[in-house]
């Protein structure tokens, strides 16, 4: 059975960054303000942090929807872990994604610097100083035959893109320029030459970019 390394839900800014300068504890998107990115998204009826009903239906809601569908693994670089750098001062604190994490699945965090897994309810979070393909094969075996989701940030989605392992990609283009940061792309074209693309646009303002092989 093929088990695809698929990037969903991946939001960036129209001059191509996915998060800000100078991230920080208080704010994981650096300068940047996170509802720039993510409002879409935030939008929607099937946004998993949603308390009151309602909620946008659509294409925007399909992409929420589907962030889970036939997912058994997440790769995250540590950056999305959380902000320390570094030897890990302080194993108490378990990263940005509170006790109940949005990934249901096996997590891989790659860093240089391992530490003991643990588990907040569904999710186990795993520490691995790995190349992409180390990793990729990790979470494969985790995945139990299902796909594996690269969740980012910037510097893993390149790390793996250089690799060649991505098989599928969805970026969301929000009408925001951040102008610095880490940067995916300077133009979806610059992936044209591993993939064929297609752009669909949304009435909330962002771009859909899907990428396959």
């Amino acid at each position: 059975m093929t088990q695809l390394l698929r990037v969903q839900n991946f939001c960036v800014s129209a001059d191509g960054f996915g998060a800000g300068e100078g991230q920080t504890l208080e704010r994981p998107f650096g300068h940047a303000d996170p509802a720039d990115l993510v409002s879409w998204a935030g939008a929607t009826a099937s946004w998993p942090g949603r308390s009151d009903p309602g909620g946008s239906r659509g294409l925007d809601d399909y992409f929420t929807r589907d962030f889970a569908n036939h997912i058994g693994a997440e790769i995250m670089g540590r950056n999305k872990f959380g902000p320390q750098r570094g030897p890990w001062q302080d194993h108490e604190w378990r990263g940005w994604w509170g006790d109940s994490p949005p990934f249901h699945t096996p997590v891989f965090v790659l860093t240089h610097h391992p530490r003991p897994s643990f588990t907040l309810d569904d999710t186990t979070f795993h520490f691995l100083d790995a190349s992409p393909a180390e990793a990729l094969d990790r979470a494969r075996e985790a995945a139990g035959g299902l796909d594996v989701r690269l969740g980012g940030g910037v510097a893993t989605l390149r790390e793996f893109l250089d690799a060649d392992l991505v098989d599928t990609l969805h970026v969301a283009v929000a009408p925001v320029e951040l102008g610095r940061g880490e940067r995916l792309w300077d133009s979806p074209d610059d992936l044209l030459d591993r993939f064929r693309h297609e752009a669909v646009p949304s009435p909330s303002g962002v771009t859909h970019h899907l990428f396959w092989r």
